[in-house]
C-alpha cells in the first residue's frame, strides 16, 4: 500500500468557514442568538432577501449541521443546532471586525460613544459605567428575583436588530420610564418616546434626528 492509499478524517475547517463566509448567512446565524425558532419568512425580511434566497441559505446552514429544523403543521422553523454553535458564533463575532453601520438605536449609540465595548462580547465599558453614575442609572435588580446578566443583547422584532437587554437594558429602560423620556400607551405595553426623551437622547447619546423621528 503506498501513502496515496491511506486515508486519515481531519477537521474541514474551510468548509465550516464557508458557512459563514456569507453575510446573509452568518445574519441567520447571529439573529438566532437570540434562542428562539424562526421562520424562513422572519429571517428573510431581517437579511432584506427574497425568502427563496432564505431557504436555499437555510438548507445549506442546516446541511452544515449549523442549524436544526422543526416543523408545525406547514411551518418550517430553524434554531442554532445545540450550546455549542452558539458560543462558537458569540466567540468568532467578539473577534469579527467592526464595520460601519447607520446608527439607528440606543445600542448602535452607546458602541458609537464608547459606553459599550464588544470585543469579548456586550460589555459595558469604564466610560459606560461613568455614564450610568452621572445619570444616576443603577443596573442593580431589586427584589427577590436572580440576578440578570450584566449586559445582554436581544433581537427586537418589530425591527430586528440587536437591542440592549439584561439587567443594563433594564436598568436604562425603568431610568427612561422615570425620567418621562418614555411613557406607557394605555395597559399595553407599547411605550412612546417624548419630547424630553428626544431631546435626552440627542443630548447623551448624539443620537441622529432620524433615529428619533416618530415612527
Amino acid at each position: 500500500m503506498t501513502s496515496t492509499d491511506a486515508y486519515a478524517d481531519e477537521p474541514d475547517v474551510a468548509a465550516l468557514a464557508g458557512l459563514l463566509a456569507d453575510r446573509t448567512r452568518a445574519a441567520f446565524c447571529l439573529a438566532l442568538l437570540d434562542g428562539r425558532a424562526w421562520t424562513a419568512t422572519g429571517l428573510a425580511r431581517l437579511a432584506g432577501v427574497a425568502p427563496s434566497t432564505a431557504t436555499s441559505h437555510l438548507n445549506r446552514l442546516v446541511a452544515g449541521g449549523l442549524l436544526a429544523e422543526e416543523r408545525s403543521g406547514r411551518h418550517r422553523y430553524v434554531r442554532l443546532a445545540d450550546p455549542g454553535i452558539a458560543e462558537m458564533v458569540e466567540a468568532l463575532a467578539a473577534r469579527a471586525p467592526r464595520r460601519t453601520v447607520p446608527v439607528r438605536s440606543l445600542t448602535d449609540a452607546m458602541t458609537a460613544e464608547g459606553l459599550l465595548s464588544w470585543d469579548y462580547g456586550p460589555a459595558l465599558t469604564a466610560d459606560g459605567a461613568a455614564w450610568l453614575r452621572k445619570l444616576g442609572i443603577t443596573d442593580e435588580p431589586t427584589g427577590p428575583a436572580p440576578a440578570r446578566p450584566h449586559v445582554r443583547t436581544c433581537v427586537d422584532w418589530s425591527e430586528q436588530r440587536l437591542h440592549l437587554a439584561g439587567g443594563l437594558g433594564a436598568a436604562v429602560f425603568r431610568h427612561a420610564v422615570e425620567e418621562s423620556w418614555l411613557v406607557r400607551t394605555g395597559d399595553t405595553r407599547v411605550v412612546r418616546l417624548t419630547d424630553a426623551g428626544r431631546a435626552s437622547l440627542r443630548l447623551h447619546l448624539r443620537l441622529p434626528d432620524a433615529a428619533l423621528a416618530p415612527g
